[in-house]
């Protein structure tokens, strides 16, 4: 397996939500070493940082404050994965200034990962998203995108949500679903959108595995394209 350079080799994983972009940028940090960050749970602790402050996920200036005033503990919150804030974040995520307020955290990531759980040093960084490729990190030399049906992802964040216990209902979640799709391909600052130059997977009939094997495929021959220009 090729191996990327110590901290110089970034992975730019976008797509709408329950596509497996997590599930499978997970697997790759662990693959080539890389450190992980989910730009997802940044969104989602300004929603909840927000929510928390008895404000509106549309108050743009609130959401702003909270995207300001996050640390890294913010991201280890017992909340984020409640479908309220999960909702909220696509709200909070269109405002241009929490944006703003969010780029340079994830480019610092990008360019100086921290260690790994072993605390060895880290090979570089994954990240994904639904900007990563296209606003936050233009230059990573890979890229991908993953797509699926929207009944589909609907399904999957429906048994996720039954497997956590939380009170879902198939139809509600397909609905919530396609709104934020809406807002997330239609907002102004850096809509969802693939890069030109990145790899695109439709998960909708693939598993995990298959995914995986694409990815790992396509990231060896851009590591050996690399190894060979030096």
């Amino acid at each position: 397996m090729p191996e990327p350079a110590p901290s110089s080799f970034v992975v730019a994983i976008d797509g709408p939500s329950a596509a497996g972009k997590g599930t499978l940028a997970r697997r790759l940090a662990s693959r080539y070493r890389l450190a992980y960050l989910d730009t997802g749970l940044i969104y989602r602790a300004v929603a909840a940082r927000t929510l928390a402050a008895g404000k509106k996920a549309e108050d743009a200036g609130a959401a702003q404050a909270a995207a300001r005033a996050i640390v890294p503990a913010d991201l280890a919150r017992g909340d984020l994965r409640a479908e309220k804030v999960a909702q909220a974040a696509s709200v909070v995520a269109a405002h241009p200034g929490v944006r703003k307020a969010l780029v340079e955290f994830q480019r610092r990531f990008a360019a100086d990962p921290p260690p790994l759980a072993d605390g060895s040093p880290a090979r570089g960084a994954v990240l994904d998203g639904r900007d990563i490729g296209t606003a936050i990190c233009p230059d990573a030399p890979v890229k991908i995108f993953l797509v699926a049906g929207s009944e589909t992802r609907a399904k999957r964040r429906f048994e996720e949500l039954s497997h956590r216990g939380e009170a879902a209902i198939y139809a509600r979640v397909l609905q919530d679903m396609q709104a934020r799709d809406t807002r997330d391909a239609g907002r102004q600052a850096d809509p969802l959108r693939p890069a030109p130059d990145a790899l695109e997977i439709d998960t909708t009939e693939l598993d995990a595995d298959a995914v995986f094997e694409r990815a790992v495929a396509h990231i060896d021959g851009i590591l050996e394209s690399l190894r060979d220009r030096t």
